[in-house]
């Protein structure tokens, strides 16, 4: 009796060490799969496909929900996500509003977010809610500089700036005033519009009265069309700038002739295939690229995508650390998590290669090229 008592502990201890080792570590991800950023969202949550389906010997689950480009449903999506679904880790939201909305839910359950949102804001200053968020997208501050430096070089010393009214554009209002001072460019018209804006004449006209060098577009998707198609139309002349948030074939479809010549700052898996074979990221940013065309058509590929292949690739390596630790369905798995992914070392992925900290929650190098639109497409500009 005792014997089979004794057997049957044994039985199940080793039924509790299994059920732990099989435990999946589910990931939960939030996109703009619809709504005026739905084309940044779409081939994120396109890229999930390409996702790694186990990582550290665990199987992975991925719940992907769409917020609709709106910050309320990111927000229930994330709710969701962490008490229903037990997401060990979150990816998204696709936009910077959303993102941000989204830092409150993460931070008090404890749960690791990787956003897909660009601005510094999002991971920036560090604090006791920040610390469980994680950024793939390029800073708008690195992005900027990168623009004003292109406008100096090119002999521009007058801009006028047009931007989203909301987090996006303000961030980069205030990171793009910076970069254009340093180089001695002066901001002569700051104008706004709202994302879902059918008309921007009055924004433009006074553009266009201030006479500046180039114009700056600070819009993500194809709403940022809008701006420079009305500049175009009312016979502006000069330069035209947008930020990587446009970096899609949505936005060349829709800008249609009046974006050609547009330059812009943009990650180096846009123009994966016409890098040199030095770049450093040029390897993993082909693989990306080549992966989602096989799957989803010749030229289908966005930077977006890339962003969702690198929030994976991030994770990919900081899983087998976390489960050292703990297992997938615990808070403690979570926390370790979250430790690993601070501690991320030269993890190149399709935009760049990543070496996180304690202090930087992207730590992105070699993450910035200039790409200029030719003939409806984009052209790597050396």
């Amino acid at each position: 009796m005792k014997r089979i008592a004794k057997l049957g502990l044994v039985a199940a201890a080793l039924a509790a060490v299994w059920g732990t080792a099989l435990a999946d570590i589910t990931v939960g991800v939030v996109v703009s799969a619809t709504g005026p950023a739905a084309s940044l969202g779409i081939p994120e949550k396109n890229t999930v496909a390409l996702m790694p389906q186990t990582m550290g010997g665990q199987k992975v689950n991925y719940v992907i929900l769409d917020d609709a480009s709106d910050t309320t449903a990111a927000v229930s999506n994330t709710r969701k996500l962490v008490s229903e679904n037990k997401a060990d880790i979150i990816i998204g939201s696709s936009t910077t509003p959303n993102s941000l909305a989204m830092i409150d839910v993460v931070s008090e359950s404890k749960t690791p977010m990787i956003t897909l949102g660009a601005s510094a804001r999002i991971i920036e200053p560090m604090d006791d809610k920040k610390k469980w968020v994680f950024k793939v997208p390029q800073n708008d501050s690195m992005m900027a500089g990168a623009i004003a430096d292109h406008m100096a070089k090119s002999g521009v010393k007058t801009v006028g700036f047009i931007g989203f009214n909301d987090a996006y554009g303000e961030g980069w209002l205030q990171e793009f005033k910076k970069a254009a001072e340093a180089k001695g460019i002066k901001m002569v018209a700051t104008e706004a519009f709202s994302r879902t804006d059918t008309s921007v004449t009055g924004q433009a006209l006074k553009i266009m009265g201030a006479k500046p060098d180039a114009v700056l577009v600070a819009g993500s998707g194809t709403p940022a069309a809008l701006p420079e198609k009305t500049l175009k139309e009312r016979g502006y002349k000069g330069k035209y700038y947008q930020t990587h948030g446009v970096a899609n074939a949505d936005f060349l479809r829709v800008g249609g002739k009046d974006v050609e010549g547009t330059l812009l700052p943009a990650g180096p898996v846009l123009v994966a295939h016409q890098l040199p074979d030095s770049h450093p990221v040029k390897k993993t940013a082909m693989a990306y690229v080549d992966g989602y065309e096989a799957k989803f058509g010749k030229g289908s590929a966005a930077t977006f995508g890339g962003h969702s292949w690198d929030a994976g690739k991030v994770l990919e390596a900081a899983v087998p650390v976390a489960l050292k630790k703990a297992q997938p369905g615990t808070p403690e798995f979570r926390a370790a998590l979250r430790d690993a992914l601070e501690q991320t070392k030269g993890v190149a992925g399709a935009h760049g290669v990543f070496t996180m900290s304690p202090t930087d929650h992207l730590g992105i190098q070699n993450g910035v090229v200039m790409v200029k639109i030719e003939n409806g497409t984009w052209k790597y500009q050396p």
